[in-house]
């Protein structure tokens, strides 16, 4: 059956294939032809929002090609997908990085087994088209990170300990075992120490003749436990026991429950009753049970079966409370002073919308007007993952910009389960904005802090492929994680290419 007209449901924005026989090539041809129509002009009206932010020539067909890929994933596209495969078409899965050259591909092919005249089809892409979308990713990664390698495309990011400010040999080291990038979290030290770990970066880069970036990752306004008060001499913390949650600094009136002071004191006013907490990376969990003249009561929902160690300086996170906080606190523009003239890359934390890129890029012009620094936007929040394009339009229309995957606190902020599917969605929508990704967050964790990687991290390190750059944490085996991780991303690029599977000949058997 064929039909000439495709319905398109508004309501539900996506196209009604029901009463389509798709395996019919003609069929087929006329539904990607009108779905085309469809994504040029939807893609086009989202463009027109963004194009007064894009000052970039260079990230002028990077915008559209995102708001194309933005109109496409509005429909499910799946049956389209089981219709193609049988034609040995592309079932457009991996057309993040060149959406419409894509579909003007598949198009053309289909029209030629149709026998339709090519004045009716868009003209097939040249080999240079088809393939821009990879160059452009390949040139703003670079724009963030330097030169790729000869034989490893995706970077290897390290935070530095303090060790770094006084010990040469042990950033030489990380250079020479293959770090591109290192990062230095400026919610530690100071300004001395971060300039002394630079120094040693810059020798070690003359040194070794490897190039390597510095991001200094500003703090943000991160809640964290403050000083902690334990009643009765306890050291642990169990489910079903209470915590107060003060404004100021905490005082044994109640006998019976932990106490300790929020070092942002305004969130305390935000929260309501029955709002989710979690304490240290998510290691302790409560629910907001009462409001009080102090500030919160918790009670504790989530707590080792031996309890759990309530510490100061652990971070508190507030998964379902849209907390109103500037991204940039009076510490972070104090760091921005020394950041602005010494860093390649600044980390911006916490950000959730493209004001919050637009301050911080004022703040860098204030300071640097004539210097290009580029920015990375940890992603950590619901706010932040909904507002992705447009952070991602903002930033990068105007300087070199990259995205980070902070899958810790995101973990907490959307719940674990759906962490997965969320880090897949980034790095495609990154991609279709030819835009690199960080792939962070317990990295060969076990590997860095113990020195024995666990077979799940194993996993996880070779999956980061699919990123531009990976990043580990500090920890006593650092350096012998480089060396491996290095291996490892090696290997798997001969395997893997961002989505698409590298079919090189099988060797064992």
């Amino acid at each position: 059956m064929t039909i000439s007209t495709l319905e398109h449901n508004q309501e539900e924005d996506t196209f009604d294939y029901l009463a389509l026989d798709l395996s019919d090539p003609c069929v087929l041809l006329n539904t990607l032809q009108k779905l085309r129509q469809v994504v040029v002009q939807e893609g086009q009206d989202i463009f027109n929002q963004w194009r007064s932010r894009i000052q970039r020539q260079e990230f002028l067909s990077s915008g559209l090609n995102l708001a194309h890929y933005m109109a496409l994933r509005r429909h499910d596209l799946r049956p389209l997908q089981a219709a193609l495969i049988p034609w040995g078409l592309s079932s457009l899965g991996r057309l993040e990085a060149r959406v419409m050259p894509n579909l003007d591909a598949v198009i053309a092919t289909l029209g030629a087994i149709c026998h339709v005249s090519s004045a009716n089809l868009p003209i097939r892409p040249s080999i240079g088209a088809f393939l821009e979308g990879d160059r452009l990713l390949h040139q703003h990664t670079e724009d963030v990170f330097g030169q790729t390698l000869a034989h490893r495309r995706v970077r290897i990011m390290v935070t530095l300990p303090m060790e770094a400010a006084s010990h040469y040999e042990f950033v030489r080291d990380l250079l020479q075992r293959g770090t591109n990038c290192v990062r230095i979290n400026c919610a530690h030290d100071r300004a001395n120490l971060w300039e002394a770990m630079i120094s040693n970066v810059r020798q070690a880069e003359k040194e070794t003749g490897n190039s390597c970036k510095v991001l200094m990752d500003l703090a943000g306004p991160k809640p964290r436990i403050g000083l902690v008060m334990t009643p009765n001499q306890k050291h642990r913390i169990f489910q079903g026991e209470c915590l107060v949650l003060t404004r100021d600094m905490p005082s044994m009136t109640d006998a019976t429950c932990f106490q300790a002071n929020c070092t942002l004191p305004g969130v305390l006013d935000q929260l309501q009753v029955g709002a989710t907490a979690w304490i240290d990376d998510g290691r302790i969990g409560a629910r907001v049970e009462s409001l009080t003249d102090q500030g919160v009561l918790l009670r504790i929902t989530h707590a080792s079966l031996k309890g759990s160690k309530l510490l100061p300086d652990k971070g508190l996170n507030f998964p379902d409370t849209d907390l109103q906080l500037s991204p940039l606190t009076d510490k972070d523009r104090e760091d921005l002073d020394f950041v602005a003239t010494h860093a390649d890359i600044v980390g911006y934390s916490f950000v959730q919308s493209a004001n919050d890129i637009k301050l911080l890029q004022q703040e860098l012009a204030d300071r640097m007007p004539q210097r290009e620094i580029a920015i990375v936007a940890k992603i950590e929040t619901p706010q932040a993952v909904s507002n992705l394009p447009e952070l991602i339009v903002q930033a990068a229309g105007q300087q070199p910009f990259a995205v980070m995957i902070a899958r810790g606190d995101l973990a907490i902020a959307i719940g674990y389960q759906r962490l997965a599917e969320m880090q897949e969605e980034i790095l495609w929508l990154c991609e279709a904005a030819h835009i690199p990704v960080i792939w962070a967050t317990q990295v060969l964790e076990n590997l860095v802090k113990k020195g024995i990687p666990s077979r799940a991290e194993m996993t996880d390190a070779a999956m980061a492929e699919r990123a531009e750059c990976v990043m580990l944490n500090k920890g006593p085996f650092v350096a012998e994680a480089v060396t491996i991780l290095d291996d490892v991303l090696t290997r798997m690029q001969r395997h893997q290419l961002k989505k698409t599977p590298q079919l090189r000949a099988l060797h064992s058997w």
